[in-house]
């Protein structure tokens, strides 16, 4: 359903108690002059560890699958892919954020809304000038920093106010940064021992039956979700798989589900697009089209 810049301020206005984010590298592609791109990162590591030449990522390979096919390259060097963790880090570490950006994160802080980044990157903190942070009481392990955030304070939870949490790893931590396939699936399998085993197990009627674990997972049950900036293509295993597990709580425990919406351009018009908004459609996710890139990463946030 395409709608303007103002009712989109509504549809904000209107569930401003029920919101988080989650934001992808579009905003990164938008608000970035020399444009930081998984694209070209990737292109770099090809050259830095490949004798084989290649100047672009061909049609037809995930990002993902690109990465894998590096990896498997090296597969006998011990230690290559914590070497490629760590090569990423050192090359994130290096970029600056555009402050343009905050007229974004700082409509989103004013809702007092957690954020969700698929980034690795830590270029919304800086721009914001947010402190590290970790939930008290929970335990830690840099290959799944989950309990982990930025935000101005300390959270009792990730669902009481503005912070900023990261779904596929952290550059602070170079062995949380998820590349390949394999290591998705690892995020799978942690995330299917939290979601599996985190409601119904006793259901009182009234009470929600969703028993939090003071993870950035919670904000994926417990809040209405607005994406935006994320491709969200079918290489995004581990987001989508996380919608699915989200929409069938939702069906199962109707009174405690949430909405969501994705916002994306109108003019988009590539081979996956008509089957995107059937997945978000099938997720209980919908689809909010709006004229062009200016209104996604402007008009709206005015």
């Amino acid at each position: 359903m395409k709608k303007t810049a103002a009712e989109i301020k509504q549809l904000f206005s209107d569930n401003e108690n029920d919101l988080a984010f989650v934001i992808g590298n579009g905003i990164n592609l938008s608000f970035q002059k020399d444009n930081i791109s998984w694209n070209d990162l990737l292109l770099d590591l090809w050259k830095k560890h490949s004798e084989e030449p290649i100047s672009e990522i061909p049609a037809g390979i995930s990002f993902i699958e690109f990465y894998d096919a590096l990896n498997l390259q090296n597969v006998t060097q011990t230690g290559f892919s914590t070497q490629l963790q760590k090569d990423v880090q050192s090359s994130m570490r290096d970029w600056q954020p555009n402050n343009d950006q905050n007229l974004i994160l700082d409509k989103i802080k004013s809702f007092d809304a957690p954020i969700l980044t698929t980034n690795f990157d830590d270029l919304i903190p800086k721009s914001m000038q947010l402190s590290a942070h970790k939930i008290l009481g929970t335990s830690f392990t840099d290959f799944y920093p989950w309990t982990s955030y930025y935000a101005p304070n300390k959270l009792k939870s990730p669902l009481d106010g503005f912070g900023v949490w990261y779904v596929n790893g952290m550059i602070k931590y170079h062995r949380s940064i998820k590349l390949g396939l394999s290591e998705y699936m690892g995020n799978v399998e942690r995330a299917r021992k939290l979601v599996n085993n985190n409601y119904g197990q006793t259901i009182t009627e009234g009470v929600n039956p969703w028993n939090t674990n003071n993870t950035w997972i919670d904000i994926i049950f417990n809040k209405s979700i607005c994406i935006f900036g994320l491709g969200l293509d079918e290489t995004e295993v581990f987001f989508r798989w996380l919608l699915i597990q989200r929409a069938k709580f939702f069906k199962r425990f109707p009174n405690f589900s949430h909405k969501g919406w994705y916002i994306m351009p109108a003019s988009e018009n590539n081979p996956g697009t008509a089957g995107k908004k059937f997945f978000l459609k099938s997720v209980g996710i919908e689809v909010v089209e709006v004229d062009d890139f200016s209104v996604m990463y402007n008009d709206i946030w005015q």
